[in-house]
């Protein structure tokens, strides 16, 4: 079989103005960006608000292993074969993160017969909308210095004067507001700003400062959460960047860059429509990492989607504790429009690494015993699926197992993990797909089923209300969503926790930040643990976003490049064409 590239390469593509035409964009709704992708105007929903709404469809998966189980193949496939059955689709998904394409993960663009095209562009900056982000949040950054150099540097009186501006007075070791930038690099997580030649400040003032990656920035889940540019303005002006010498708080509007911080994202709000390999509508908008992040679509594409579709298929990132939770408990209840079905993605080798038989680590060859027939390694690891079907049932959202075949899988071993989802007593469906092998002619079942579940009446419940205190939020997503018996507030985290409350934050979402490896707080845990206890360690307030994050266990909001990055298998090839991306 072709290498993905290459797939992708050999697809003859359609003129990204008839794909817009096709899904029913109008001259003016949308501006192309080059052949094969354009960005998709607001506008466009004020003319889309007297359409009937389509069905939502949410892929999910188990809890996520090394290998990759192939959430976005068969988020694409399955768009793919519902056009098959002549019903109008769109898929959403969200913009790789150059951090993983560089890193350990590679592209994010699905792929073998169930990509978005041209894979090479959407994986490697696309329109630009996570640069966008990088720029307005490193602005807010550099004001935050450049506030605390100005008034410090002769006195606030004199700052006052000289200025005409009320002082500030940051609190220099209370700034919240780290820099960021798109890539992994481990050695950012401290660092010390504002460093200077002996006797000197021209440089600004010391203080310990530090990276996240931009997808981890509040700005990209105010960007996913945001229901147009007005919205977007205003969850800006409210983000908490630091605290004055009597603790309380300073906002970007107090430093008034929020205004130009709007300005640098009046784009990036826009989502990019490109296509799939077989020509299905897909639009591009908001980052991954559902762990250290929110981890969802924006809310934007989704409305213009469902508005323009009869089903939308769009995805949430790594197991359904990570991604699907924060879509339900978060994004459904800011946009109110919740999952009419859910997709959960099995893998006969992924539920076999969730057997805890196996010790698979990402960069690591895979052992040769995985690809073999295994019962008491399947029946294992079915655990960890049968956890995810039944946490996916507690929101009242329908569910169908989509089981991702891959060349080495046995038939006897298909057929076998079949059974057991069918035993269940859950009223959850299951197919196997082959989207990868087949595109939409391999997921004709699975297509058939979604649609068949999306018909069926839905009770959907999100496990608390934005109203409820803040440790009932964050004891029911860690109880009542995870399975565990406590949660254990560390030091800080019970002073930060105080704080909020005082400060009159305390009936925001929550979004809890931990390790995607398992449904625990321990990576190494695998299977279906319950009983155990999450350790928060440091909460953090996102008020522009709308919740307060929760950083659980050892979780990193910036992540490393392992021994053998995947930026080593890439380079140019002789005619200039991209080589070794996947």
């Amino acid at each position: 079989m072709l290498s993905d590239i290459d797939i992708c390469r050999n697809t003859p593509l359609s003129p990204i103005t008839d794909i817009a035409h096709h899904v029913g964009l109008l001259e003016g709704e949308f501006a192309s960006q080059g052949a094969y992708k354009a960005k998709v105007s607001l506008n466009s929903l004020e003319r889309l608000q007297q359409c009937d709404t389509g069905k939502l469809i949410l892929v999910t998966a188990i809890t996520p292993t090394p290998l990759g189980e192939g959430k976005t193949v068969t988020t694409i496939g399955l768009a793919q074969g519902i056009a098959k059955l002549n019903r109008t689709v769109t898929a959403c998904i969200r913009q790789p993160s150059m951090g993983p394409v560089f890193g350990v993960k590679g592209g994010a663009a699905g792929g073998g017969y169930s990509q978005v095209a041209p894979m090479e562009e959407l994986n490697l900056h696309l329109t630009g909308d996570i640069h966008a982000v990088t720029a307005a949040h490193n602005l807010a950054a550099a004001a935050i210095d450049a506030r605390i150099y100005h008034e410090q540097r002769n006195g606030y009186d004199d700052f006052e004067a000289r200025s005409g501006l009320t002082a500030l007075r940051i609190d220099a070791k209370r700034v919240v507001w780290k820099r960021v930038m798109d890539h992994n690099d481990r050695a950012l997580r401290m660092v010390t700003v504002g460093h200077n030649e002996p006797g000197k400040h021209i440089n600004g003032y010391e203080r310990e400062d530090g990276f996240d990656i931009s997808a981890a920035s509040e700005l990209m889940a105010i960007l996913a959460l945001a229901s147009d540019l007005k919205d977007l303005r205003a969850r800006i002006g409210r983000i908490v960047v630091a605290y004055n010498l009597d603790g309380k708080p300073v906002t970007t509007e107090d430093l008034q860059v929020a205004g130009a911080m709007a300005v640098s994202m009046k784009e990036a709000i826009e989502p990019t429509l490109m296509q799939t390999l077989e020509g299905v509508p897909t639009l591009i908008h908001a980052g991954p990492f559902a762990n250290i992040a929110h981890g969802n679509s924006s809310i934007i594409a989704d409305n213009i989607a469902t508005k323009l579709s009869e089903f939308t298929v769009t995805e949430g990132g790594f197991g359904s504790d990570m991604g699907f939770e924060k879509a339900c408990n978060i994004k459904a209840q800011v946009s109110g429009k919740a999952p009419d079905c859910a997709v959960i993605v099995a893998t006969l080798r992924g539920l076999k690494a969730n057997s805890g038989l196996y010790d698979l680590k990402p960069g690591q060859a895979i052992p040769d015993s995985l690809f073999e027939d295994d019962s008491d390694a399947l029946l294992a690891g079915f655990e960890n699926l049968k956890w995810h079907i039944n946490n996916v049932n507690k929101y009242g959202v329908p569910a169908v197992v989509a089981i991702n075949r891959f060349p080495q899988d046995s038939d006897a071993e298909l057929q076998e993990l079949k059974a057991l989802v069918e035993s269940l007593p859950n009223n959850v469906e299951v197919a196997i797909s082959e989207g990868f092998a087949k595109g939409g002619e391999g997921t004709l079942e699975l297509a058939e089923k979604v649609i068949a579940q999306c018909a069926t009446e839905t009770s959907f419940t999100p496990l608390y209300r934005f109203e409820q205190a803040t440790e009932e939020k964050l004891m029911a997503v860690a109880e009542a969503g995870y399975g565990a018996a406590s949660i254990t507030l560390s030091d800080t985290a019970k002073q930060q926790l105080k704080s909020l409350k005082e400060h009159g934050y305390d009936q925001l979402a929550v979004c809890l930040a931990k390790t995607p490896l398992s449904i625990s707080t321990d990576g190494s845990i695998k299977g279906a643990p319950s009983g155990f206890d999450v350790s928060i360690r440091e909460l953090k307030l996102c008020a522009g976003a709308g919740f307060i994050y929760a950083l659980c266990g050892n979780v990193m909001t910036m992540p490393g490049l392992p021994e053998k990055p995947a930026f080593m298998n890439l380079d140019l090839d002789d005619n200039g064409n991209i080589i070794g991306l996947s």
